[in-house]
Order: C-alpha cells, then sequence, then structure tokens
C-alpha cells in the first residue's frame, strides 16, 4: 500500500486529529507539535508559547484512496483559517492555521488551494493559513494520542 504524510495544523489537535480519522483513505494519525525552535518540546512547553511550535496533526493516508487535495479542503472546513493564532477558546500561536508541506507538490496543492478559497468569497476577512515547510515532528505526549477515544465527553474548539 502506498502512503504520503501530511502535517496540518488548525487549533486543538484533538479535534484536528478526531475530524482527520473519520476520512476514509486516512491510515493513521498522530498528535505533536512542530515549527518550532526546541528539540524535543513537551506539552508544557509548548503551552507557554515561546517555543514556535503548532499543536499539529500527522496524517498518514493511501493517495489511492484520498487525495491531498481532499485532506486540505476538508481542513478548512474543520476550523476557521481566517483568525490569527486562535481557534474557539484556544489562543497564542500554538493555535494556528498552518500546512507544513512535504514536497513541492504539496506546496503547490496548498497554494492553489487556499488562492480558490480567497477568490470564493467564502470568508469576509483573509485566510491567515501558513503554508510553510515541513520541519521535525515530535509526537505529543501518549495521553494525548487519540485523546477524543480515551475521553468521549470533553470538547475544545474545533
Amino acid at each position: 500500500m502506498k502512503q504520503e504524510k501530511a502535517v496540518l495544523s488548525a487549533g486543538c489537535f484533538w479535534g484536528v486529529e478526531a475530524k482527520l480519522q473519520q476520512l476514509q483513505g486516512v491510515i493513521s494519525t498522530r498528535v505533536g507539535y512542530t515549527g518550532g525552535n526546541l528539540s524535543h518540546p513537551t506539552y508544557e512547553d509548548v503551552c507557554t508559547d515561546q517555543t514556535g511550535h503548532a499543536e499539529a496533526v500527522e496524517v498518514l493516508f493511501d493517495p489511492e484512496k484520498i487525495s491531498y487535495d481532499k485532506i486540505l479542503e476538508y481542513f478548512w472546513e474543520i476550523h476557521d483559517p481566517t483568525t490569527m493564532n486562535r481557534q474557539g477558546p484556544d489562543k497564542g500561536t500554538q493555535y494556528r492555521s498552518a500546512i507544513f508541506y512535504q514536497n513541492s507538490e504539496q506546496k503547490k496543492i496548498a497554494e492553489q488551494l487556499k488562492e480558490r478559497l480567497i477568490r470564493s468569497g467564502k470568508y469576509q476577512k483573509p485566510i491567515v493559513t501558513e503554508i510553510v515547510p515541513a520541519r521535525e515532528f515530535y509526537p505529543a505526549e501518549e495521553y494525548h494520542q487519540k485523546y477524543y477515544g480515551k475521553h468521549p465527553n470533553l470538547h475544545c474548539g474545533i
């Protein structure tokens, strides 16, 4: 089976992961931290809003069952890409909207889809989603993985 990777940030990683897991063609997900300047950050480090990391979800998917385009289209549907460093009650750079592309093809697709979304007029405010090169992805602590499966009655900003 062929696999590709997408790394996305759209607020509280628990909710983003729960949504992305539902997509047909997604093989696996894991939550973690990326885009910052500290090696092997912990949740407590990232929560200080001083490390530059985003709470992100790493998605492994089968491109024969779901395209990168479709994953990004869904990504933009599940959060508000016009709020800078915020989703719902969660505030800070760790909650920013970002696409961490793996290669030039992913960058091109992300930029084209963002431009199409801007031209669509769907949003009154500018789309602030960052499209940046992937950096080291540090898996979050085990208790964060598949969090909603472990705590189905909890809610975050997604």
